[in-house]
């Protein structure tokens, strides 16, 4: 078996240059080559001859040149090189626009194929062909790789050429892919019938397969092959971990708390049904003696947050500690607020813990959380480093997961002796891919917000309508209402858009100089934030300019407006997230989405998927449709391997069978010991996460 890591530089044709250019496409190793996949096929099989072209249109023509030379346009003088061919019916020219070195390929004499768009000449009675891909013929005998067959068409990039890529990977399948060893067990090969695994490589990249059109739409015994494949190794690693998770000694909790009570007489609401049901979910597995693993996924507003309040709490009265892992620090500050307010009346103490702390700040919390001296940590991703340890941690819950990876929960994890694990996420998930991304843990939704809210309307503005976006910002402020208005933060483009907010803030004093307006952004100090945020809190500001993505945390039911300024600029799941800012009270609440009089189609479509509807999964659905599970959720995001061929939607019946297969498995051999080349395999695609779960 050939070594598939091995770099690509070292592969025969390529060097140190090459390999550069190579990487672009995320080909670094020889395994990557083999698994980069055409992205469509075109059929270049049948000849015709030249006396039998009629139309316009795109043909393969097999002649010998009987002439060749450079034209130097008299205008432009651009240089075009000539080709002309003849079949024994007729006569073809090839042209090639500034590529003089063209000349030096070919040669009076040789048998050439060319293939393109053909076109009557505009000059003569004959016929003509820009640009075409090219096959010279020194050997009939010789395998013909750019022309006369199914022809594989790779996205290429900068610095390689298409015909290039083709001649590498014809040279790379040819010599590698007969040595690929099989990995998958027997039965699994000859229960779906799939070809061997070098035989589905080789059909892949160059196909003998005569229906170009189910080529086309990934369709085929041989391209199936491999995306069971994938998605099979996906699978399989999540069940080991899972499996093993599960056997873990835990810490069991009495599921009875005093503190558990007194905050549910102390907030000012009733608890869902669904929030009721998720809760117990949670309660059983920490009373379980294994570690839980559970996924909380609930709608913006659904009251995530106070269900976890509750789990760290029966935590805290067994003894132990509480962490929050939030990503960034504004989001953190303000579950920080959120929390300490709330249970430090019950004599708990709760600390933040960011990277933009002071030294001897930091200093004085970590001995406090060494000592046990506080219950309850709020932090971003400071919380894993290796300063921080903590006395007894019984949870660790981390928000918004898809912004973590696995190595981070990981991380977390190791903090104390197998804690549980809470995992919450906003982002609703069609169920598909959330068996995918979180398949090591169970599933808990909240499908249902608290009875007083209404659906926020949302309306699209443009640039030259600003006008009644003021209007209606002046209208709610006039019924006591307070409003939002957000500038999207990139980060190459952070400077640009805190001036615009700065300026806009500017803006909206004098539109509004009766009103109360306050501007906040991650340069302002957290305790300055802090200061703003209880004054928009308190009523004190009317409106409210941020650059920050308020996604979470913020529960301000006063809140009834909120303007986004360049929504085109934001991502689908992101303005559903902002808007889920507004409509936390019984009032009717607004999203004005304030775009320029011309943008893309794509955005377009974003935003009316906004407008249409207030439901998450429905929009989760409509994101994936628009920018596919790749981008969305991004494989290197969750830790997980990179899916280069399979598609989470498209496969989604692959994945069923996958999944099944890999978790029955799972079951047979934990381990894997009667299944060593499988083992290698995993290891290798996993790239090490699962050393803990296979030794």
């Amino acid at each position: 078996m050939e070594k598939l890591d091995i770099p690509i530089r070292y592969v025969r044709g390529i060097g140190p240059k090459r390999a550069e250019f190579l990487k672009r496409l995320g080909i670094e190793t020889l395994e990557d080559a083999l698994y980069y996949l055409p992205k469509r096929y075109e059929d270049r099989r049948s000849f015709k001859k030249i006396s039998e072209l009629t139309t316009n249109g795109p043909e393969t023509i097999s002649g010998q040149v009987i002439d060749s030379g450079i034209r130097i346009t008299p205008r432009q003088k651009k240089k075009i090189f000539e080709l002309v061919v003849h079949d024994g019916t007729g006569v073809i020219t090839g042209k090639w626009f500034n590529q003089p070195f063209m000349q030096k390929v070919f040669k009076v004499g040789q048998k050439t194929i060319l293939t393109g768009t053909v076109m009557k000449s505009r000059y003569s009675y004959g016929w003509e062909i820009e640009n075409p891909e090219y096959e010279i013929i020194e050997d009939e005998e010789r395998d013909i790789i750019h022309t006369g067959r199914i022809v594989p068409i790779y996205g290429a990039t900068e610095g390689l050429s298409p015909r290039y890529l083709r001649s590498i990977m014809k040279r790379i399948i040819d010599h590698y892919s007969p040595n690929v060893s099989e990995f998958l067990p027997e039965n699994i090969v000859t229960g779906y019938n799939f070809p061997p695994l070098s035989e589905a490589i080789r059909e892949s990249h160059f196909p003998d397969h005569t229906d170009i059109e189910a080529l086309n739409q990934g369709k085929g015994m041989a391209r199936e092959r491999l995306i069971f494949d994938e998605l099979f190794l996906l699978e399989l690693g999540l069940s080991l971990r899972k499996g093993k998770e599960s056997i873990e000694k835990g810490i069991p909790f009495k599921a009875d708390s005093i503190l558990l009570k007194r905050l549910r007489e102390n907030i000012p609401f009733k608890l869902t049904n669904a929030q009721e049901k998720v809760f117990e979910e949670i309660r059983s597995d920490m009373s379980s003696p294994h570690p839980m693993n559970r996924l909380l996924q609930g709608d913006v507003g659904s009251g995530k947050t106070v269900v976890a309040l509750q789990a760290m709490l029966i935590a805290i009265e067994n003894g132990y500690q509480a962490v929050i892992m939030a990503p960034t620090e504004i989001l953190a500050e303000q579950h920080y607020l959120n929390i300490h307010r709330t249970i430090e009346i019950f004599g708990l103490k709760v600390s933040l813990l960011t990277k933009s702390l002071k030294d001897k700040d930091r200093k004085d919390i970590l001995k406090k959380i060494a000592d046990g001296d506080i219950h309850l940590v709020v932090g971003t991703h400071a919380l894993i480093q290796e300063g921080v340890i903590f006395k007894a941690l019984g949870l660790a819950i981390i928000d918004e997961q898809h912004r973590f990876g696995v190595i981070q929960r990981t991380n977390l994890r190791k903090k104390g002796i197998n804690p549980h694990i809470l995992v919450m996420t906003a982002t609703p998930i069609p169920r598909t891919l959330a068996l995918t991304l979180y398949g090591d843990l169970d599933i808990s939704i909240i499908d249902e917000l608290p009875p007083e809210r209404r659906p926020v309307e949302t309306i699209l503005f443009k640039e030259s309508m600003r006008s009644k976006v003021y209007l209606k910002l002046e209208e709610e402020i006039k019924k006591g209402r307070q409003a939002y208005v957000v500038y999207p933060l990139i980060e190459e483009s952070e400077k640009v858009y805190l001036k615009a907010a700065v300026e806009m803030s500017e803006r909206l004093k004098k539109n509004f100089p009766h009103r109360r307006i306050a501007l906040i952004h991650g340069r302002i100090k957290a305790r300055e934030r802090e200061k703003i945020m209880d004054s928009f809190k308190n009523g004190d500001v009317d409106i409210l300019v941020s650059t920050t993505v308020i996604e979470v945390g913020l529960d301000i039911a006063n809140a009834t407006v909120m303007v986004i300024e360049h929504a085109e600029r934001f991502g689908l799941a992101q303005l559903h997230q902002l808007r889920g800012r507004v409509g936390r009270g019984s009032s009717q609440s607004y999203c004005l989405l304030m775009t320029p009089d011309y943008f893309s189609e794509e955005a377009d479509r974003r935003l009316q998927a906004l407008v249409r509807t207030n439901d998450g999964f429905r929009i989760a659905e409509e994101d994936l449709s628009i920018r596919g599970p790749g981008e969305l959720f991004g494989t290197k995001q969750s830790g997980l391997p990179d899916l280069k061929i399979a598609n989470l939607i498209r496969d989604s019946s692959v994945l069923e069978i996958a999944r099944k297969e890999a978790f029955f498995l799972s079951k047979e051999d934990q381990f894997l010991k009667s299944h060593p080349a499988l083992k290698d395999t995993l290891e290798r695609k996993w790239k090490g996460r699962l050393g803990f779960v296979l030794n």
